[in-house]
């Protein structure tokens, strides 16, 4: 008995999988892209924004509009990939072209880095990428050694304030405190030279932070309270905040890191780099990529500590001051591989809640890309779009993927950990010249355990409570348990 050849069929993929139309629309210009932001950041939120179109066109690579849309981006249409196996495709850069594509469909105003175009919004095949990112990575190797003790100092001095706060005052919010600490911490880790918060004062992080909201606003949303959604949408979504409002701000950092980062400058100029366009990645790569990336990560990594509760405290601290006790007191590397649920628990808070929840990339030829049950064909130029927070949520990979399991990663949970892509790369890869992995992708991982262990080496237990902020959660800590020596 033979069956006629469904009329939507294009053939095979190399791996056997059927080539089929990608389903989806981008619908009216102009409307339809203004009509999805809406939806997208107001009236469904960005999870049910893409489960529902999951769901109505039954596949997880589809056809959609992205955010800002008019008028910040003209072209707002992408192939999005959703699920583990497609979005892997953002990854390969023999595949994508990652050229002006960090923050999607729409470019930052170049004035906000002194007119030159960071590291990141290069590909790897520009001559420049890899000079720099050669720079960058020297940098974070020479100072690896310094990354725990400013770590332990600075973050062990933070908790240790939050304690005080809280027996005296009742409930303190940790992002506030956190947010100066971890600038000071990151410049701390790889520069010579007074914190930020005591060169430039204790506006340092505001400083950072105000510069890191002009290029990301357009993809900002319930940025206030006090502000109507409506109001909100059009100043944020619809054009650039003018660059000359954060220009003081901005050459305050600047002066900052012409100081600290002397040795770094002098290095790059003798490798051909001029101390113009060094100066300016290394601001970015320090605030945009280091601070920023720390500043939303360790809210969400708390979140999830708050929300195991005892049971998951208890296992916690009894790892991490068993090996530490083992060790003397101290916390180094070799000791930290003794902790595999403290590990397991780091990798599974990035994996849920990755600090760069979006990846692009323009296909370079014509591909096909595969899914878990089909492949579809996209055209060379094409903007791909990948939602980091549902592809390694896919339970046809993670049992359980929309859960926080603590010991997911532990053992043979090892093996899942190349679907995990936070880094802008599988997290069993390393980080090289010829790819767009983070270079400081160990330097964030090693982070979030120092976090877990310098709280529970001083808490047993602790209770909190999880609000929200535009980019990360809000975490309150309402009562500590200090550890019994």
């Amino acid at each position: 008995m033979t069956t006629a050849k469904d009329s939507t069929d294009q053939g095979l993929s190399p791996s056997g999988l059927p080539i089929k139309p990608i389903p989806g629309s981008w619908g009216v210009p102009f409307f339809s892209p203004i009509w999805d932001r809406l939806n997208f950041y107001y009236f469904q939120g960005h999870m049910t924004y893409f489960k529902s179109r999951i769901s109505k066109h039954n596949s997880t690579v589809l056809r959609l509009n992205v955010p800002p849309g008019p008028f910040l981006a003209s072209k707002p249409h992408v192939v999005a990939v959703l699920d583990a196996l497609s979005f892997q495709v953002l990854l390969d850069s023999s595949k994508v072209d990652k050229t002006n594509t960090l923050t999607g469909t729409y470019i930052p105003p170049l004035s906000l880095y002194s007119g030159i175009r960071p590291l990141a919004y290069l590909d790897t095949t520009d001559p420049l990428h890899t000079t720099l990112k050669t720079q960058i990575t020297g940098l974070i190797v020479s100072r690896k050694d310094y990354v725990i003790p400013s770590f332990r100092k600075i973050y062990g001095s933070l908790f240790d304030s939050i304690y005080d706060k809280v027996e005296s005052s009742g409930p303190t919010e940790f992002n506030t405190l956190s947010q100066s600490a971890s600038f000071d911490f990151m410049c701390s880790a790889f520069f010579e030279g007074a914190l930020p918060s005591v060169a430039i004062g204790p506006s340092a992080a505001d400083k950072a932070l105000k510069w890191l909201l002009f290029q990301l606003h357009p993809l900002v949303s319930k940025a206030s309270n006090l502000v109507p959604w409506p109001l909100e949408d059009i100043f944020l979504h619809n054009f650039h905040l003018p660059p000359c409002l954060v220009k003081s701000d901005y050459k305050a950092l600047e002066t900052y890191f012409t100081n600290v980062g002397e040795s770094f400058l002098t290095d790059a100029e003798q490798t051909g780099i001029s101390r113009h366009v060094a100066l300016h990645n290394l601001i970015f790569a320090t605030i945009f990529n280091a601070y920023g990336g720390i500043k939303i990560f360790l809210p969400f990594l708390l979140k999830w500590l708050v929300q195991g509760g005892p049971e998951l405290h208890n296992k916690l601290s009894k790892e991490i001051q068993s090996v530490v006790q083992s060790e003397n007191g101290s916390v180094t590397p070799a000791c930290l591989e003794k902790m595999p649920l403290t590990k397991s628990v780091v990798y599974e808070a990035l994996r849920l809640n990755p600090p760069v929840e979006y990846q692009y990339g323009r296909a370079r030829t014509d591909l096909v890309i595969e899914s878990h049950d089909t492949a579809y064909k996209v055209k060379k130029g094409e903007m791909i779009f990948g939602y980091q927070p549902i592809a390694t949520r896919d339970e046809k990979v993670f049992a359980n993927g929309e859960q926080f399991v603590a010991e997911r990663f532990v053992g043979e949970g090892e093996k899942l950990l190349q679907y995990v892509y936070w880094s802008n790369g599988r997290e069993t890869d390393k980080p090289a010249v010829t790819n767009k992995q983070c270079p400081g992708k160990d330097i964030v991982v090693l982070v979030g355990r120092l976090f877990v262990i310098e709280l529970f080496l001083r808490f047993d237990t602790f209770t909190g409570e999880v609000g929200e902020l535009p980019l990360e959660p809000k975490v309150t800590f309402k009562s500590l348990h200090k550890v019994i020596v």
